[in-house]
């Protein structure tokens, strides 16, 4: 919304805030055709519930854990992925959360340590999973014109490309092979990526860092495929090459995504906004992605969402330093332990 007042020429500089406290537990959610007191009113997700129901029946688990963990499925049976591709990108996030202050959690833990973490739904066990998170993040987005006025140039990025779509028919069909990957919003989000490389004049192969929704390790390798990282039927291709981390041709989620970052739903965006600003800016120490000049930010809301975004430090003012009264925080704030 901030990018539109920006872009429409409503505002010269707006600012993003994010924020969410949650409650305990799993997001809840209804049986996809009565409450606990009989007959409910209609929600925004009975579609897709249906669609998944008419491959997998609702079992006694959480409903969003459900859904990812049987698209995981859907493709462990379509293409021969399994759920060690699942575990290793839990791993993975895992590992790359050591390095950032900002994330809930900071353990690192093997591929068995995963595997062998509390089932909360095959294939998922709960390294596998986006936490309950309380957080906060902020963005200052502003016209090149501001920029200049105040000597920003050192620290701008651009958006080169963005867009939000919405569900397809296609999240509703019942009875399709690929039903269940279709429901969690497969199709939105290749859609959204492409409208951004067309508006970008670019193609996933110009990208080097991506901070992707990966609220569960099965939605991270689906969009591996639906934003182009991979060829569809492929992602797990890309865990087992190694090119979905550090030293290979992506890095996502350096941050550690929300599996190990966290995941405060109002403020997802936002920090993944954030942590892609630091990597074109190179201010992320360890965990900085070498050579990182184009990003790629995607998030999800089931029921259903997507918004890509595409980002650039521009070229010709490559050479200017930040400007900045205070030193910058992508490494966190001096002192600051995370509360886990």
């Amino acid at each position: 919304m901030m990018r539109s007042f920006v872009a429409g020429g409503m505002n010269e500089c707006c600012l993003a805030v994010g924020v969410d406290i949650m409650k305990p537990g799993p997001l809840g959610a209804a049986d996809a055709t009565k409450g606990p007191k009989g007959p409910r009113k209609a929600n925004s997700m009975d579609g897709q519930l249906a669609a998944m129901v008419s491959k997998f029946p609702i079992a006694a688990a959480p409903i969003n854990p459900q859904m990812f963990g049987n698209a995981g499925r859907e493709h462990n049976e379509m293409y021969g992925s399994n759920p060690d591709h699942f575990a290793a990108i839990g791993e993975k996030n895992h590992r790359h959360s050591i390095n950032n202050p900002y994330s809930q959690f900071r353990d690192q833990y093997t591929h068995d340590e995963i595997k062998a973490s509390r089932m909360i739904y095959a294939p998922l066990t709960k390294l596998q999973c986006s936490p309950t998170s309380d957080g906060a993040a902020a963005a200052i987005l502003c016209s090149e014109d501001f920029v200049k006025k105040h000597g920003l140039e050192g620290n701008a990025v651009e958006i080169i490309g963005q867009a939000m779509k919405t569900d397809m028919a296609t999240a509703w069909e019942k009875n399709a092979p690929d039903s269940c990957i279709k429901s969690v919003g497969f199709d939105m989000a290749k859609s959204a990526a492409q409208d951004v490389y067309a508006q970008a004049g670019i193609t996933a192969n110009d990208v080097q860092v991506v901070e992707l929704h990966d609220c569960f390790s099965c939605n991270e390798l689906l969009t591996y495929e639906a934003i182009g990282l991979a060829k569809e039927g492929e992602g797990h291709k890309l865990v087992d090459s190694g090119n979905n981390t550090f030293g290979g041709k992506f890095v996502v989620n350096p941050s550690g995504g929300l599996i190990s970052k966290g995941h405060p739903l109002g403020a997802t965006g936002v920090a993944q906004c954030a942590e892609l600003n630091w990597q074109l800016r190179g201010e992320c120490g360890p965990r900085q992605v070498k050579g990182a000049k184009v990003a790629l930010q995607h998030n999800l809301g089931l029921g259903g969402n997507v918004v890509v975004t595409a980002y650039r430090k521009p070229a010709e003012w490559g050479g200017k330093q930040p400007k900045r009264r205070a030193p910058s925080r992508a490494m966190g704030v001096p002192g600051m332990q995370s509360r886990l």
